[in-house]
């Protein structure tokens, strides 16, 4: 079976996306995930940009990986210099890594119009600092910027980059599609051209400007690359690298290639989800393979058949990269999607509760609610309806208070009044608005009995107006997305007042976390 290495860049070309900003600490834990994974080589930075690029290389040094060797990353000696003199080439060395990558232009238009030198300098360039580090007794990746541009303006100065930094002494050859414009065909036929005139290893780094980065990146496999780089998620600049999750369950599970470590692909979604909330970014439900949506079905059709055959609307098991199949419940559910979200209850001979079940979600649906993304207060509904919920808290009155002063600043405070068992609880609590006030005051009621709620972290918030033509008095719906470890759910309030519909989907998480505790057989 073929190996195909696996590059990750998400700590350095990640980082460039518009609003991904990594601290120290967010960088050591991602490596160390990465190296969990299976990853093979992870680039840590440009050890001469920031003061924190250059901590990172000293700080991984003290972690245990296992498996994947960390990269520094630097560009060529500045024109008309020695490399042993550069101060990129002495930082690069500087950074105590095995491996070093290095970027050069391979364009002969940013050879002349960026660098502003000739093309016989821009190749010494590349020669001399590949050199220098590999005299130093490092490996060196030789990353070919905008090699696919360049290529097509003019093959043969392209190629003669390449001969320079594998005669130099580079191991690899990575042929980067800087500007994510090049499509599958025309990609895959220049790396089979310059498989052709080079012997080292080649590898391959797309941006996703064309939005064809993961299939870009499979052709060049297919036309004789053994490394990929990437990102996890895609993050990146402008439209971002190229998926690795996607990549590398593509090479994995469809194509037959070796990655990553044995068994580690289940830890897809894991890892992505990681970054996510590290990166302090919402998830893409969309997202292939590793999305909340992406094994999600919700037409009758699709669901009935999915119960039967899962492989009918589903091209792989969602547990081959640690997903889920999620069975969504709107109006246009049928009894059977209510029999499959309804198994785990045994419930399911009951005819007439099926379809009582069904009826209150379609007369909820019609009065604002949606359950497609609040699986959560779609379980709870289903406890009410078959007489199985017992409420954990009772409400007896919330008050919420804001005071804006001249200065614009606003201070929000909530008191909660709530019954749990035979004791009335009363709390207060500050916050930065009114859910966050209600979710604190709420807490301290309950934390003393429940004291896994510390557990639940909100993670995203949205309001959405029901119908519009009612204006200010409209019915709005809220919906919650909530984190309970590595689980990740959603509940949905609605009502004419914000705050209530708030308070709706925010007592619906904290009850569905208290009962998946007991089930789970801790409180």
């Amino acid at each position: 079976m073929t190996r195909i290495f696996i590059y990750d860049t998400t700590l350095r070309d990640g980082s460039q996306g518009e609003g991904v900003n990594f601290s120290l600490v967010d960088k050591l834990h991602i490596t160390q995930r990465l190296d969990d994974l299976g990853i093979d080589f992870i680039e840590g930075g440009y050890p001469l940009s920031n003061p924190k690029d250059h901590e990172y290389f000293r700080a991984v040094k003290e972690l245990p990986l296992k498996h994947a060797r960390v990269s520094a990353f630097g560009m060529t000696r500045r024109k008309n210099a020695r490399a042993e003199d550069d101060t990129c080439i002495r930082a690069l060395l500087d950074a105590d890594t095995s491996l070093v990558t290095i970027v050069g232009k391979t364009w002969d238009l940013h050879v002349r119009e960026i660098l502003g030198t000739t093309l016989e300098e821009n190749v010494a360039m590349i020669a001399d600092s590949v050199a220098c580090c590999k005299a130093a007794g490092r490996e060196v990746f030789y990353d070919a910027e905008h090699f696919f541009d360049g290529y097509r303006h003019n093959p043969d100065y392209a190629l003669a980059t390449l001969r320079a930094a594998e005669e130099a002494g580079a191991t690899v050859l990575i042929l980067c599609d800087t500007n994510g414009g090049t499509l599958p065909d025309a990609l895959a036929e220049a790396v089979a051209a310059v498989r052709g005139h080079v012997r080292c290893e080649l590898g391959i780094h797309c941006h996703n400007d064309s939005e064809v980065a993961v299939a870009n990146s499979l052709a060049a496999v297919r036309a004789g690359v053994t490394q990929v780089q990437g990102t996890i998620n895609g993050i990146g600049e402008r439209c971002g690298n190229v998926d690795l999750v996607s990549v590398v369950a593509n090479l994995g599970i469809k194509m037959g290639y070796e990655v990553l470590r044995p068994d580690s692909m289940r830890r897809l979604t894991e890892v992505s989800r990681y970054v996510y909330e590290t990166a302090n970014m919402n998830f893409r439900p969309g997202q292939a393979f590793v999305g909340s949506s992406a094994f999600a079905h919700k037409g009758g059709m699709h669901t009935h058949a999915v119960a039967k055959i899962s492989s009918s609307y589903e091209h792989l098991e969602p547990a081959l990269v640690g997903n889920e199949r999620r069975i969504l419940v709107s109006e246009l559910s049928g009894q059977s999607t209510i029999l499959t979200k309804t198994a785990k209850y045994q419930i399911t001979h009951d005819k007439a509760l099926m379809r009582r079940i069904l009826e209150a979600v379609q007369d909820l649906e019609n009065a604002g609610y949606e359950f497609e993304a609040a699986e959560a207060s779609f379980d709870l509904l289903v406890k009410k309806t078959a007489g199985l919920y017992v409420a954990k808290f009772q409400r007896l009155a919330y008050r919420v208070n804001i005071e804006a002063g001249i200065d614009g600043l606003a201070v929000t405070e909530a008191t909660v009044k709530v019954k749990v068992g035979d004791e009335a609880m009363h709390t207060a609590s500050e916050g930065d608005g009114p859910v966050n006030a209600l979710d604190g005051a709420l807490r301290k009621a309950l934390l003393r009995e429940y004291p896994r709620l510390a557990e639940l972290h909100l993670v995203d918030y949205k309001v959405r107006v029901v119908n519009a033509r009612a204006e200010t008095a409209a019915r709005v719906r809220v919906v919650i997305e909530w984190r309970d470890g590595e689980a990740v759910w959603g509940t949905v309030g609605v009502s004419e007042n914000v705050v209530e519909a708030s308070w709706l989907a925010l007592a619906d998480a904290v009850e569905y976390k208290l009962f998946k505790d007991e089930e789970g057989g801790a409180r």
